[in-house]
């Protein structure tokens, strides 16, 4: 599958659950990924948008969300989106956000906690589709001395080799 490519699925094994979709892996339809907005305004929100959608304009992941910044997306549900990661760390790095701005996995499970579970769902879906029956590892690193680097919560997704313990 090339990089510029997204799995979907329209085939009746195609599954719906909390609003995403996913695809398995034997019957996949190749969709282009979000392509960036265009025009003298490309990269901002309209004012006040930032309010009503929950997103700051300075956070990566947030203008990843609203079309702003490129990237590759596996799944996208009503309060999700994953999306491969640009440094991947496995043969499977895929990075899983809510798509309204909390900084940590803390915050998020506090303020809203059905986006947590789907978030967790939205994991689950992501690993099936890649085919990660064999095991796979999530992580959420919160706070710079644990490595965050993007401060938008985000579960990175590893699978496809053996891992090790203890980590990093």
């Amino acid at each position: 599958m090339s990089a510029t490519a997204r799995p979907c699925s329209s085939s009746p094994e195609e599954s719906h659950r909390n609003g995403m979709t996913t695809s398995t892996p034997a019957t996949p339809l190749l969709l282009p990924p979000r392509a960036p907005r265009q025009g003298a305004h490309a990269g901002a929100l309209p004012a006040g948008a930032a309010d009503i959608l929950g997103v700051m304009t300075d956070c990566l992941f947030c203008r990843i969300v609203a079309g702003d910044v490129p990237a590759t997306p596996v799944l996208e549900g009503a309060t999700t989106l994953a999306f491969r990661d640009v440094a991947p760390q496995a043969p499977t790095h895929v990075l899983v956000i809510p798509k309204q701005h909390f900084a940590t996995a803390a915050e998020l499970a506090s303020a809203a906690p059905q986006t947590m579970a789907q978030l967790w769902e939205a994991l689950a879906a992501v690993a099936q589709a890649e085919g990660l029956g064999a095991g796979y590892r999530v992580v959420f690193n919160t706070g710079k001395e644990a490595g965050q680097s993007v401060d938008h919560v985000h579960a990175h997704l590893l699978g496809g080799r053996a891992m090790t313990w203890p980590p990093g």
